[in-house]
């Protein structure tokens, strides 16, 4: 009897030290996006900020114990070689993992993860996604093991479309967008926003092309010149971005873009002065809001990547939102189980840089404060002996420039977190 009642409590004691040890260990966390080919620039300087804010989770021990490691895995942008990573990842025994680049690799991680997660209760894998907006993913595919820190495009749309309705100079609208999910999402949500909105706009042109396949956006404005478009919306980003302002500048084409990735890397230096009060983007900060608690975090980050030859500032205010909840979840935890991690992560409310946030429970969707701004001139002190750029600007709201461009971003307006939450269909399965 005497040892039939000390054997659990040996076991206990094992499986508790066990427990600690595990917690104690370092987390390692998969980042699965394009580190080569035409999106390779735009993965890299994801990468290295994912390894910043994980530089200062760990010196400042917010995860109450274990430290954590980001991982680079070169996806090409493709679903498939996704799936193939995804396979080494868990066969490596990383059980978190994170992507934002395109919304098709999304979707296969998504069902691939919730599959393996059914076959291998123990052995569970986290995704947190930094990025990927298709709108389905925290509606008719949400998933318990998924969770998203940007807003999903129809929430963009949604603010956007309400700042335009209230322009009344906007006649017609040009829609471009890379033709897969995430492209395609854009463009029903602005034909179905404006037309509840403001029925008098007309939708003059609605093209998808594909991604990451275009050298040459001429023709693509050739047609947006036809038709006479007072605004163009676009959810182009990358070199498809970049690609199209610029082919927007040779032409000397003057209609405002409305974009979702008009500050993303490489844009400002390739339009310039042409996307001056033209180029508006949705997003959750860029470098000119005020107050701004990321300005500290920003300019170390800056100083770090952001010189020659590739100018490449600081962008992703969500990738620390993202790690700074992953690390708060861990400490609130105690463990680094994923199926413990997404219990605290799910209904968290979090202090962010822009204000409060919250992941809403009942679809794994982050709701946050979002901004709407245009390029301007980036203000330059004329006793300043600094190289840039910009020599001339005056707007002293414009602080910072974008890629040193000498153009930044400026404040149109805030829509608050209340404002941006949509309704969801999510019908979330449950571990």
């Amino acid at each position: 009897m005497y040892h039939f009642k000390r054997a659990p409590r040996a076991l206990f004691l094992v499986s508790a030290l066990l427990a600690g040890s595990a917690y104690a260990q370092t987390v390692k966390i998969a980042y699965i996006d394009p580190l080569s080919g035409a999106f390779g620039n735009v993965g890299e300087v994801g990468l290295n900020q994912f390894k910043v804010v994980i530089e200062d989770i760990n010196k400042r021990n917010l995860t109450g114990g274990p430290k954590l490691e980001v991982i680079g895995f070169d996806n090409k942008t493709s679903p498939q070689e996704s799936l193939n990573v995804l396979k080494k990842v868990i066969d490596s025994g990383i059980r978190i993992i994170t992507q934002g680049n395109g919304s098709s690799v999304a979707g296969a991680l998504i069902d691939a993860v919730q599959k393996h997660n059914d076959r291998n209760p123990n052995q569970s894998i986290l995704y947190l996604n930094y990025a990927a907006v298709d709108p389905d993913f925290t509606n008719s595919k949400c998933s318990f093991w998924h969770f998203r820190f940007d807003a999903n495009s129809d929430m963009k749309m949604e603010a956007m479309t309400n700042y335009m309705a209230k322009d009344p100079k906007i006649k017609s609208v040009y829609l471009i967008n890379q033709n897969y999910s995430f492209g395609q999402a854009v463009s029903r949500a602005a034909k179905a926003d404006l037309a509840r909105k403001r029925p008098d706009i007309k939708i003059v042109g609605d093209d998808l092309h594909p991604l990451g396949q275009v050298k040459d956006f001429a023709p693509y404005i050739a047609k947006m010149k036809a038709a006479n478009a007072d605004v163009v919306i676009t959810g182009n980003w990358g070199d498809d971005m970049a690609l199209l302002v610029k082919a927007a500048k040779d032409a000397g084409f003057q209609a405002p873009f409305y974009t979702y990735y008009g500050g993303g890397l490489g844009s400002l230096p390739a339009i310039g002065e042409a996307g001056e009060g033209k180029i508006k983007q949705i997003t959750e900060w860029h470098a000119n809001v005020a107050p701004n608690k990321t300005e500290k975090f920003a300019n170390e980050w800056n100083k770090k990547f952001g010189g020659p030859p590739a100018y490449n500032t600081f962008y992703y205010l969500r990738i620390n939102t993202q790690m700074y909840m992953l690390a708060e979840a861990i400490k609130l935890a105690k463990s680094v189980d994923p199926k413990a991690i997404a219990l605290k992560l799910e209904g968290m409310k979090f202090p962010g840089d822009m204000g409060e946030v919250e992941m809403r429970t009942t679809d794994h969707q982050l709701i946050q404060p979002l901004f709407i701004s245009t390029v301007a001139k980036a203000y330059r002190d004329p006793k300043s002996t600094e190289k840039t750029n910009n020599k001339k600007g005056t707007d002293k709201e414009v602080k910072y420039d974008q890629d040193n461009s000498g153009y930044g971003f400026k404040t149109d307006a805030r829509i608050e977190a209340y404002v941006t939450a949509q309704p969801t269909s999510c019908n979330m399965k449950r571990p």
